[in-house]
């Protein structure tokens, strides 16, 4: 991306956004391996890696890639999760169409080139990818396929693998995303609001290059409860129906008892006295349980109420220069 470009060139130039968090190991590999693919693009582009409040060398070896003029490092005040970290990137790119992909090397960067191909295809406004033969372990495996089977719901589009993080969108479901400044969101599901045209692919997934994962089982679970509290009020209504269903077997449990007293007298029900504190402590659990989820939207409520940014700026860094950023 060199001289003076047009709004045609910007059109046709490709975004890649990259969160970093802790991939020291993976960063220069990671670069090695992007490059030659968006060079033999032959048209612009621009890699954008955000920075989200790395621990250990991350952000100084993304500063050394600034002296390719293709790159800018974004750097986060602190550590927002991988979903803000990415929108920190939207917020700053160029091209007409933004890719983003994940730092640790499992998802190929070699796949870019049939992310741009379908979308181009078929004038799809977002293409997520299906990852063929996974590497990850069971653990890991199946609470995805949960996060995918509660997203089809949710969403009402049928996609099949939402946690792959390579996708390709438009410019325009881009600046849409952004303009929400919605907390803990779950992009992938976000994009098919705003998008018409959506569909997949097949890629490759190979083994993590090196560290450690930055999903563990809790960042997944509460990956879920972002999917569920921001796009559903499904749990609510269903603690609605179940306590509907509850409240009618409770009565009705009520009056089997009243029968089965008269009919078998006094000693029947004495001896029945550990089965109704048996279903009174589930009736209990059921209620601090809807108590929690409620508590869930409040809270979201509350933090949506107080208008904190999802994300801060520290610093966007490109070639010799540097420059102060805000908050979104």
């Amino acid at each position: 991306m060199t001289g003076i470009m047009d709004d045609g060139d910007f059109e046709k130039m490709i975004s890649l956004v990259i969160p970093v968090y802790n991939e020291e190991e993976n960063l220069p590999p990671l670069m090695a391996r992007i490059r030659p693919v968006m060079s033999a693009l032959k048209r612009p582009w621009e890699i954008i890696l955000v920075d989200d409040g790395s621990q250990d060398r991350s952000l100084s070896i993304l500063k050394g890639f600034t002296i390719d003029p293709e790159v800018r490092v974004v750097e986060l005040t602190r550590n927002y999760g991988q979903h803000a970290a990415i929108l920190a990137g939207f917020s700053i790119v160029r091209g007409g169409i933004v890719v983003t992909l994940d730092a640790d090397l499992q998802n190929p960067p070699e796949e870019i080139p049939r992310l741009i191909e379908k979308m181009e295809e078929g004038r799809y406004d977002v293409v997520g990818t299906i990852r063929k033969g996974r590497k990850d372990s069971l653990f890991r495996i199946l609470p995805s396929r949960i996060v995918n089977m509660v997203a089809r719901k949710i969403t009402g589009v049928r996609m099949t693998d939402w946690g792959c993080m390579l996708r390709a969108y438009r410019r325009t479901v881009v600046e849409r995303m952004i303009a929400c400044h919605e907390h803990a969101t779950f992009i992938p599901a976000l994009a098919t609001h705003f998008g018409k045209r959506v569909t997949e692919i097949e890629v490759a997934h190979e083994e993590r290059h090196g560290g450690k994962s930055n999903y563990p089982l809790r960042k997944l679970i509460n990956l879920q409860f972002d999917l569920v509290a921001s796009f559903s009020e499904f749990p609510i209504k269903l603690i609605m129906y179940g306590g509907i269903l509850l409240a009618t077997l409770g009565v009705c449990f009520g009056a089997f008892l009243v029968i089965a007293r008269l009919v078998y007298g006094t000693v029947w029900a004495a001896e029945g006295v550990f089965t109704l504190f048996a279903i009174l402590f589930v009736f209990v659990g059921l209620q601090f349980f809807a108590l929690g989820l409620i508590g869930e939207y409040i809270g979201r409520i509350y933090r949506e109420v107080r208008k904190r940014p999802e994300y801060v700026i520290e610093r966007v860094y490109e070639g010799d220069s540097s420059s102060t950023g805000g908050a979104a």
